[in-house]
């Protein structure tokens, strides 16, 4: 992450169709594909202990679709993200943090290693501290998680243009008001019994 080219390069929507477009050439499929591939990969940082297992897997989404704009031929997209994934975990790990409690173990209705008691004070504490945002913020990070599969790429797309800046700094945006939700639920459980 250290390299200056990788880290002023933004995501334009052509170089995501481009990326789209390895997945698959119908969109539809190329939606489902990336949302397949997406939670694979949300999975491989969440079971290696990263801390935003989401935002690794759009660093890698992100860092692919550069190698695709700028002509690199890549033959199997699932086996590249991969090994782009593997290199991004380990970039994590030279500033490791203890992981705190995930935004989508709060909004999942109950988790399977969560007893019911304290699922409903996650849930409340997510409430509480979605509430207290200001109302931007919590309007873009309610509308970023909006939908799911194509809808959900379609809809950060629009909200991008919208807000008339690039994907990548959406994504930013949206990550530091997870980080904040996040600290604050994690605040909000500690101190209730």
């Amino acid at each position: 992450m250290d390299n200056p080219s990788v880290s002023n390069w933004i995501l334009t929507e052509e170089a995501f169709a481009k990326f789209l477009a390895y997945l698959d050439p119908d969109k539809e499929r190329a939606g489902e594909r990336y949302e397949s591939l997406r939670l694979t990969l949300v999975k491989f940082f969440d079971w290696r202990g990263a801390r935003f297992p989401e935002e690794c897997a759009d660093e890698t989404f992100n860092r692919v679709a550069r190698k695709i704009d700028s002509g690199e031929a890549v033959r199997d997209i699932a086996t590249f993200c991969n090994g782009v994934a593997r290199m991004i975990f380990l970039e994590s790990t030279r500033s490791p943090e203890h992981r705190n409690i995930s935004l989508e173990v709060v909004s999942s209705p109950l988790t399977a290693t969560s007893a019911p008691e304290e699922a409903s004070t996650q849930r409340d504490c997510f409430e509480e501290c979605l509430n207290s945002l200001p109302d931007e913020p919590r309007q873009l990070i309610l509308e970023y998680y909006e939908s799911e599969k194509r809808g959900k790429i379609d809809n950060r797309l629009a909200l991008a243009k919208k807000l008339g800046i690039p994907l990548n700094a959406l994504r930013n945006r949206a990550q530091r008001v997870r980080a904040k939700l996040e600290e604050c639920v994690n605040q909000c459980t500690k101190q209730r019994p």
